[in-house]
């Protein structure tokens, strides 16, 4: 299993979050740890190494290599602007 490296923003977005919400993306990132790369994430246009996914009404931004997830970022969702 893959070992998980989130940086402090996301960190503080995620803890600051309510329970339903902070569960919800903990049970995303522990799967991303045996999963890196679900059928349901997608690349970042213009940065071919960062991988996005979608778990409610937040986004996840991270990259992945052989023995680390990378979280860069954890925020609301904004399709429009995305």
């Amino acid at each position: 299993m893959l070992r998980l490296d989130i940086t402090k923003d996301a960190a503080d977005f995620w803890g600051a979050l309510d329970s339903k919400q902070y569960r919800q993306i903990g049970r995303k990132l522990l799967a991303l740890l045996n999963d890196p790369e679900p059928r349901d994430s997608s690349r970042l246009r213009g940065a071919d190494d960062l991988l996005r996914t979608d778990i409610g009404e937040y986004r996840i931004v991270y990259r992945a290599d052989d023995a680390t997830v990378y979280v860069l970022g954890i925020g609301k969702r904004n399709d429009s602007e995305a």
